[in-house]
Order: structure tokens, then sequence, then C-alpha cells
């Protein structure tokens, strides 16, 4: 079942944790979101904190949208836009493990398996074959790119944000990392910590 789109319009910190669990799917490829990084319109590391510019344009809304964009000329970078409409937030999808799709997934990968496959934001938009053009594009209508409903993480980590080096110090501490407990399709996990009230975060053996 697709998410509708009021699922989207809440904090975006609120729904970087909610996404962890959930499916990004296009054509065969079905991807759970195991990694989710929040970013608000107040927050220094966030592209919209300068004001709106034509590729930031999107993060303002209407909620439940794509925001893809190149990093470093090489990496396109799937965010799901939040908040109500005016809002300029957004949540980045840091990481995955496919659960359909997967020699799909693999060839446009490089032909690489296990969890290097899916760890990192570029990586997921690698294999999902995105550019820019996504962005706008309704992630809760039929049709292409979609999130669907998935089941969710035993246990929950959180932790700092990765490589935002620019942003305020307070940014950069922020708890606005989140990711899904005895997985190894996780990246970076040494700055992560067993969110209260769930399990310890071990990881689980094995992998695809």
């Amino acid at each position: 079942m697709r998410l509708p789109q009021r699922f989207f319009r809440r904090d975006a910190v609120e729904v970087a944790r909610a996404l962890v669990g959930m499916e990004l799917r296009r054509g065969e490829v079905r991807l759970r979101i195991t990694e989710t990084e929040a970013y608000r319109a107040d927050d220094s590391a966030c592209h919209a904190f300068v004001g709106r510019t034509e590729r930031t344009a999107v993060m303002f809304g209407p909620p439940g949208r794509a925001y893809v964009y190149l990093c470093y000329g090489l990496h396109q970078m799937l965010n799901v836009v939040t908040g109500a409409s005016g809002d300029a937030a957004a949540v980045l999808v840091r990481a995955c493990e496919p659960l359909a799709g997967v020699e799909t997934v693999r060839a446009r990968r490089g032909g690489k398996s296990g969890p290097v496959l899916l760890t990192g934001p570029g990586k997921v938009g690698q294999a999902l074959a995105l550019d820019t053009s996504w962005s706008g594009h309704k992630l809760y209508a039929a049709g292409g790119l979609e999130l669907h409903r998935g089941e969710a993480p035993t246990g929950l980590l959180v932790g700092p944000r990765v490589g935002i080096d620019y942003a305020t110090p307070e940014d950069r501490a922020a708890p606005w990392r989140f990711a899904a407990a005895r997985t190894a399709w996780v990246s970076h996990r040494k700055s992560l910590r067993p969110l209260a009230g769930t399990d310890d975060g071990a990881p689980s053996r094995g992998g695809r």
C-alpha cells in the first residue's frame, strides 16, 4: 500500500524516523529504507536555509514529493519533501536493503554485492536509476517511483548526520539521523547509538 500524502505532512525529524522500514519501489526494484537524515528549514545544513532557488524550490512543498540533487557532479541523492507547503524541509534516504530486483540493482551498481550495494545515498540513487528530472515526482501516486508501507524495524539507532561540516556546531551535532537496528545495511555505524527503549542495535549476520 502506498503511503498517503498526509504521512509526509509532518516535521522532517518525525518523518525521518517513520520512514525507516518503509519501501521504495520502481519497476521490479523494491528497497527497504534502513537509514535516513532529516533537514529542517531553520537548519544550517539544509539546502533551503538560504532561501528558495531553482534547485530547492521543490523543497517548499507540497509534501510527499521527491527532491533529487546531484552531489559533487557524481551522485544522485534522493530526498523526500516533508511538512506543510512552505516549510522547505526534507528527508535524505541514506541507505536501503534490497527486497526485489537484486540483479538489476547489482547491474546498476557495477556488479557489487552485499551492503556496499546500498549503504550511501548516492548508491541508492544509482540503484533506482534516478536523476534530477525526478525532482517534484509524487511519491504517493501510482507510477514511476513510489513509497509503500513496510515493516517497522525492531529497534532504531540515532546519531548526527554525515557530511555537513559546513553547518553550525549545533546543527552538526543534532541527532537527526535514524537507522534500523540489527542490520548490516547501514552506513557510518560508529557514530550511531541505540535509541532509548529499543534493542542494542547489533547488526545481524549475512546479507545479500
